[in-house]
């Protein structure tokens, strides 16, 4: 049985164990202009000791943004700002992966100069998102009713995606992960309870999911596909959407990727939004759909992920929520040490407390 602490092959590189660090919005960015910043960096390199970092959802485009200070990688600042966490990951003998992210309907006009958000569709959209408040701390707001992407803006929004992957690359990450989960734009093309075009990016589940494929074509091509992995979450609630062929589009979506031999399939489970657990039907479906790297994540711990690790259905397990508060959580976890307390107050926004300040174990 493979073990967490292997290393494992994931496209060009070779994670030193299998304990992935989840993307987590953070929203420590610094405003104006959303640049990566030295405590974002000593964030990252406080929990190098994860097989793979993977970034915090970084905005492709002023348009991708959906919360107040989540870091961008589409200006030259940005790219500059990441270029110190990747050099520091590095030094501390960490990898790293940069996720792409577009929000989409998870936005709010604030963040666009008044301008609507964009989706799929002009679904009306019964959610909120974090603006900044009167007295400068996070406040939620609900999300306007967005307007759906001409037909003509599409290749627009892949070159977006591509110039990022280039962006990405210049500023050292080691890898890029595509999120095509939760809720956010790509996801929102995908699901039919968000998607009601009728051109060829709608109707069938193949149309749904043009989009998410052309971004991931033009992304490979603009690095190289084992130097890509992409996050979905095909089953569960998430972000107000909820796709009645959820289980369907995911193993659709598995078999295209698998076939264009990406780094890794990265699997968003409902149990950590508060939804069921996968069964191993699907889980056994989606190995035969995707036989190359997948990556188990949502409510795992040292016992859900060897029981996978044993049956075959991942290869890694990416922990999110856990990370935030052990940034040894690799040595934790193997060595059976307790874990610190989380501190949700402090997951969004703020400063070093709740986001540095949590020790290492036997740390003063």
């Amino acid at each position: 049985m493979p073990s967490l602490f292997e290393p494992l092959d994931l496209g060009a590189v070779t994670i030193p164990n299998r304990v992935l660090m989840a993307p987590l919005t953070r929203m420590r960015a610094t405003p104006p202009g959303d640049v990566p910043n030295a405590l974002m960096r000593d964030y990252y390199v406080q929990r190098a000791s994860a097989g793979l970092l993977v970034s915090e959802g970084t905005q492709i485009s002023p348009e991708g943004k959906g919360y107040m200070d989540t870091p961008g990688i589409h200006s030259a600042e940005q790219v500059a700002g990441w270029r110190q966490v990747t050099d520091a990951v590095h030094e501390a003998g960490g990898l790293i992966a940069a996720q792409l992210w577009h929000t989409g309907r998870v936005s709010h006009e604030s963040f666009h100069d008044g301008q609507p958000t964009v989706s799929a569709s002009a679904v009306p959209y019964r959610n909120r998102t974090t603006v900044r408040g009167e007295d400068g701390r996070p406040t939620r707001v609900p999300c306007p009713t967005p307007r759906a992407l001409a037909l003509e803006e599409l290749p627009r929004v892949v070159d977006d995606y591509r110039k990022a992957t280039v962006n990405a690359r210049e500023a050292g990450f080691d890898l890029v992960e595509i999120h095509g989960a939760h809720g956010y734009l790509l996801h929102q093309f995908l699901a039919a309870d968000a998607n009601q075009r009728d051109d060829e990016y709608g109707g069938s589940l193949a149309g749904r999911a043009r989009l998410m494929l052309e971004v991931v074509d033009a992304v490979a091509d603009a690095w190289s596909a084992d130097r890509v992995g992409i996050r979905i979450s095909p089953i569960g609630s998430f972000n107000g959407t909820e796709d009645p062929e959820g289980a369907e589009a995911g193993l659709f979506v598995a078999g295209e990727l698998g076939r264009r031999e990406l780094a890794f399939l990265h699997l968003s489970e409902p149990d950590w939004a508060g939804g069921p657990e996968l069964d191993d039907d699907y889980r056994r479906a989606l190995r035969e759909a995707h036989p190359g790297p997948i990556v188990g994540a949502g409510g795992y711990d040292r016992e859900k992920a060897d029981r996978l690790l044993e049956a075959g259905f991942v290869d890694a397990a990416a922990f999110g929520r856990t990370f935030i508060a052990n940034p040894d959580l690799p040595r934790r976890l193997a060595e059976g040490l307790p874990l610190n307390p989380q501190r949700p107050e402090s997951f969004y926004g703020g400063d070093a407390e709740g986001y540095t300040d949590y020790p290492e174990h036997g740390a003063a």
